[in-house]
């Protein structure tokens, strides 16, 4: 069997239809991998303990719904810092948080137990104020990791953003409270 030269330029899962996995997958072994991965469920982990052992009772602020928000802006700021250039840190930063942001609020959702009419479930009310107060710490975060991208300083790449995200977080969790 002969093929045209244009042929060996594709890959050969694409040539017979089928999927086939990568010769070299994500390789789990790596620190960075799993400082990412933690990086992104660094909210939802807190918001899961939190409702676990002491539900929330109201939906007024309390000191757990600005710990979840700064587990969010901290985590997501982590995420991407392990990423070089600003394009990729930028983006991993919010990824990281949109997606923690997600996850917390889902948890508010299936945790909630009961349905109300007319409010929100205390689980709910909270898991979305530090959602939105995390997001508005993700945001400043990726600036600050958008900044910092092209340092060589690994530490300078972390402690920036996730510091700038954590107070941000909590300036936005106190204007919602």
């Amino acid at each position: 069997m002969t093929t045209e030269p244009d042929d060996d330029l594709v890959p050969v899962s694409v040539r017979l239809g089928a999927v086939v996995p990568p010769e070299d997958p994500e390789d789990w072994t790596r620190p960075l991998t799993w400082v990412a991965a933690l990086g992104m469920l660094a909210g939802p982990i807190v918001t899961l303990g939190w409702f676990i052992f002491a539900r929330p009772t109201s939906a007024e602020a309390v000191p757990a719904t600005f710990l979840v928000a700064a587990a969010i802006a901290a985590g997501a700021a982590l995420t991407g810092a392990t990423q070089q250039g600003v394009a990729r840190a930028w983006t991993a930063t919010l990824g990281a948080g949109l997606f923690s942001a997600l996850v917390v609020v889902v948890l508010g959702v299936v945790m909630a137990g009961e349905r109300a009419v007319g409010s929100a479930p205390p689980t709910v009310a909270q898991s979305v104020a530090a959602a939105l107060a995390g997001l508005g710490g993700t945001v400043a975060a990726s600036i600050a990791a958008a900044g910092l991208a092209s340092s060589r300083s690994r530490s300078a790449r972390v402690a920036v953003p996730t510091s700038v995200g954590i107070l941000v977080a909590i300036g936005v969790g106190l204007l919602l409270a």
